[in-house]
């Protein structure tokens, strides 16, 4: 096969990477796109870095059985912990979503003060803040984790008393301390966008690394030539680690009604192309 026929891997821990996936879908509607959520040993967050890295490799090398021409990592703790080993271990372009949306905020800042709010895995890493100050030193960074935002969407919550106060709780200190910028640095997270822009106010601008990534990866193929033709009819794949009923539900709110069958994988059984596709 070709490499422009052939499928872009894209995976994360659950369904936050298909914020990532409809934004590549719109910018490159001909790619087959095989999206794998991990949500059986999701969320990563709370995970030790160690343990990250070995279920991303696993990932990876399985999404590889599907013979893809790239990988792209749509989670924000995935990236912080593994995206440098994979990167280094695999010979086809693996793309994470920190580099991407770092840029996307030093592009908007006027002020030089970025937030940036995601998991303990990612805010622990410190990833955001070296990224940020390796790209411009005289940047300032307030780095937040909020560890219940990701509970509340997967339960549909994104507005109401409760989420709004701990929400609040999170984002009233980087308010106070003056950001201009703020990070949305989980792939959850635009989903709580209306909630968070009503704590935040107007001057405060959003930056969602997903259609940042969605520009690097079509940016790269077509570098490459590896861009699908614009005659062919993309298609996405959904696979599941976990409950697909529950990962298609779920991914009806993250993508939209398109997502009508997630098949359950088993990661060490490893499966073909033509295997999960019609």
């Amino acid at each position: 096969m070709v490499m422009s026929e052939k499928p872009i891997g894209v995976f994360d821990s659950g369904v936050g990477g298909l914020t990532v996936v409809k934004a590549v879908v719109e910018r490159m509607p001909s790619e087959q796109i095989i999206y794998l959520g991990d949500d059986a040993r999701g969320p990563y967050g709370p995970r030790k870095p160690e343990e990250v890295r070995r279920f991303a490799d696993e990932i990876a090398g399985y999404l590889l059985g599907f013979d893809v021409k790239m990988i792209v990592v749509a989670c924000n703790t995935a990236t912080a912990c593994a995206l440098p080993a994979l990167q280094e271990k695999y010979e086809i372009p693996v793309v994470g979503v920190i580099v991407p949306g770092a840029k996307a905020a030093l592009r908007k800042t006027a002020n030089g003060r970025i937030g940036v709010i995601g998991t303990e895995g990612t805010i622990s890493s410190g990833v955001y803040e070296r990224e940020l100050k390796f790209r411009n030193p005289n940047v300032q960074v307030y780095s937040q984790a909020c560890p219940e935002f990701v509970e509340f969407v997967e339960q549909k919550e994104m507005h109401g008393s409760q989420i709004y106060e701990i929400a609040k709780g999170y984002l009233e200190p980087i308010v106070n301390w003056g950001m201009d910028t703020l990070i949305l640095g989980c792939t959850h997270y635009p989903l709580l966008e209306d909630l968070i822009e009503e704590i935040v106010g107007p001057g405060v601008e959003l930056v969602s690394s997903a259609d940042e990534v969605a520009a690097v990866a079509k940016d790269l193929l077509e570098l490459l030539g590896w861009r699908a033709s614009s005659e062919r009819e993309g298609r996405l794949t959904f696979l599941a680690t976990g409950d697909s009923e529950r990962s298609r539900q779920l991914g009806n709110m993250f993508f939209g009604p398109e997502i009508c069958n997630v098949i359950h994988v088993d990661l060490e059984k490893p499966l073909h192309f033509e295997e999960v596709t019609p």
